[in-house]
């Protein structure tokens, strides 16, 4: 059973008749228009902030590498 929960937001004028014109055009209730839009916000903030990690994470192995390399050349020697 899913529960839903009432919020009240205050936005600008000119996006609240954007979204009039969006939901008269796709034919979708306000709240529905809302939830689809924050569930989309927050599936790309959390796409950013793993993609941000996997960036920070190819850096940490890069540095390693060069270690590793460097330590390889030491033993060679």
């Amino acid at each position: 059973m899913q529960t839903k929960k009432k919020i009240t937001i205050t936005i600008d004028e000119e996006i609240y008749e954007a979204v009039d014109r969006a939901t008269r055009e796709f034919k979708m209730h306000r709240s529905q228009l809302a939830q689809d839009a924050l569930s989309l916000w927050l599936r790309k903030q959390t796409e950013d902030s793993m993609a941000q990690g996997y960036r920070e994470m190819a850096e940490e192995d890069r540095l390693f590498s060069e270690m590793a390399l460097e330590a390889q050349k030491e033993v060679q020697r």
